[in-house]
């Protein structure tokens, strides 16, 4: 298959690379890896053979340490203006993330239901050094919400908060934590929505140890956003298996057919035990075709599943 053969070629060539920081050639490599990954493709990421099995694991690390160096590269630059968020603009994917952020809102406000109208507290699992999920949805979106971001790196957390204490507004409901998700118990309780970035959890055994953590300690009826990946995009990102998701209602799943890479999961906690099902919350396709938003096909979770656009904090 020829998509596989540019893949793997494509991987051997990164995987030589002394670093993934930004460069000519990491940029092109990406590109070139982007452009072969984003068409629509039928390919079924569960049937390849272990030795492209492999192959898919190992790139989607590289393409996690390289959009952890993009991100940091131009989230320094950032620090370095008087009103960072004034400038967000250079970074050359961030009408990616306008995308992402209306369509990430649009899918929330179809399904948060509760007596207030929109989350007080928001909290973004694996947040990096240039958060721009949470700055774009509390900036346009969430305008009262306080938005919590963890990350493990402190570093990380450092550049990011550079980025938001000139702004008197986002200074005051950007919170940073610097803690392994895993580690972090009782307060995930206070969230009515979390979101979980698609490289918290490399593979599907990381993946469903986080959710199950998740699923112990959040609120019942709270939120769970996660960002997964469809077909040939999956050798980007990790997919998210709806099998894991135990504890939660999963509610849908979007999977954007543009230069968004990331599918979109929405799950609701239970309120009751497992075996509850909540018929009011069940996945209601006809209404949300009816006004379904421009950036992604809509499909019911049963279903399978130049420029480095890998959108992601």
């Amino acid at each position: 298959m020829i998509l596989i053969e540019n893949v793997c070629h494509i991987y051997e060539k990164l995987s030589k690379l002394e670093t993934l920081k930004p460069s000519k050639e990491v940029d092109n490599l990406f590109t070139q890896l982007v452009h072969a990954c984003i068409p629509h493709s039928s390919i079924n990421i569960a049937t390849l053979p272990a030795n492209i099995q492999e192959v898919r694991s190992k790139l989607i690390r590289l393409c996690g340490e390289a959009e952890g160096h993009l991100e940091a590269h131009f989230s320094t630059i950032l620090g370095s203006f008087k009103n960072p968020l004034h400038h967000l603009n250079i970074f050359p994917y961030y009408s990616n993330y306008l995308k992402l952020g209306r369509l990430e809102y649009d899918i929330l406000n179809r399904h948060y239901s509760t007596t207030s109208e929109t989350p007080k507290r928001v909290a973004f699992v694996g947040s990096g050094p240039l958060p721009l999920t949470s700055i774009v949805l509390a900036s346009y979106h969430y305008k009262n919400t306080s938005f919590h971001n963890y990350d493990i790196d402190s570093s990380a957390n450092s550049m990011a908060s550079r980025l938001v204490s000139s702004d008197h507004d986002l200074s005051r409901r950007m919170i940073f934590h610097t803690a392994n998700i895993m580690d972090v118990t009782n307060e995930l309780k206070e969230y009515d929505v979390i979101f979980l970035a698609a490289l918290v959890g490399m593979n599907i055994d990381e993946k469903a140890k986080v959710i199950q953590h998740l699923a112990k300690y959040m609120a019942p009826g709270a939120i769970l956003m996660l960002r997964s990946a469809h077909g040939a995009r999956a050798f980007l990102y990790p997919v998210v298996d709806p099998n894991v998701l135990e504890g939660f209602d999963v509610l849908s799943i979007f999977h954007p057919d543009d230069d968004v890479i990331n599918s979109v999961v929405i799950s609701r906690k239970f309120v009751e035990p497992v075996n509850y099902i909540d018929k009011e919350y069940q996945l209601d396709i006809g209404s949300l075709m009816a006004s379904s938003c421009k950036y992604c096909d809509i499909q019911p979770f049963t279903l399978p599943l130049g420029h480095m656009k890998m959108i992601d904090e």
